[in-house]
């Protein structure tokens, strides 16, 4: 059976305490729920029963910091579930936590990635889809919200625009553009628009 190897209070809050199991750092609690269940270096428990005293005693705080964590701006699940397992909370409460966020309307990883992509420019849609899954979104709200959307051709034309300033217009720095874009997300054919290179390579001052 597992074994509480250390109980340690916290330097951040010294009404919490951190319980090591077999050496490792499993979970924090606070002193209270601690001396209650009388939980010590070499007492043997198992995994199951930290989480539910955990669940039983710091529910509600960790939804109220969860809580207060969003109220800044949007959050996916994942960041969410990050945040209170860098808290020390286990995979039982972030799950209650997250179930009722869900509930409540606080989390909806969709309008997160909508949200997202209207806020921000000069990204296309691949470039965009690495972001929102760096910040782990659930994919298939990723692959709703990016079809909804189009490639966003402005954007790329002011990319193109701000990338050429200053140069000669060649048919080397023309496709260097086209390299740029492609590289900041745009699909090749939206980036050689933007450019204004025309398929057989030359410029294209077509309106």
């Amino acid at each position: 059976m597992p074994e509480i190897t250390s109980v340690q209070p916290q330097k951040k809050d010294k009404n919490r305490c951190s319980i090591f199991i077999d050496g490792r750092f499993y979970c924090g609690l606070t002193l209270e729920a601690a001396i209650k269940y009388r939980l010590k270096a070499g007492m043997h428990i198992e995994e199951s029963l930290l989480d539910e005293i955990q669940l039983e005693t710091e529910k509600s705080t960790a939804l109220d910091k969860a809580l207060t964590h969003i109220s800044a701006s949007m959050k996916t699940e994942r960041q969410i579930k990050d945040f209170l397992a860098a808290k020390g909370y286990t995979g039982a409460v972030c799950e209650y936590v997250l179930e009722r966020m869900r509930h409540y309307g606080f989390l909806d990883d969709y309008a997160y990635c909508k949200a997202y992509i209207g806020s921000v420019s000069g990204r296309g849609k691949r470039m965009l889809e690495a972001d929102l899954i760096r910040r782990g979104a659930d994919r298939s709200a990723i692959e709703r919200a990016l079809s909804e959307t189009d490639e966003d051709e402005d954007g790329a034309a002011r990319l193109a625009e701000k990338y050429m300033r200053g140069k000669e217009r060649t048919r080397e720095n023309m496709y260097k553009a086209v390299k740029y874009l492609v590289a900041r997300g745009y699909g090749y054919d939206v980036a050689r628009r933007a450019a204004c290179v025309s398929e057989d390579g030359y410029e294209d001052n077509s309106p």
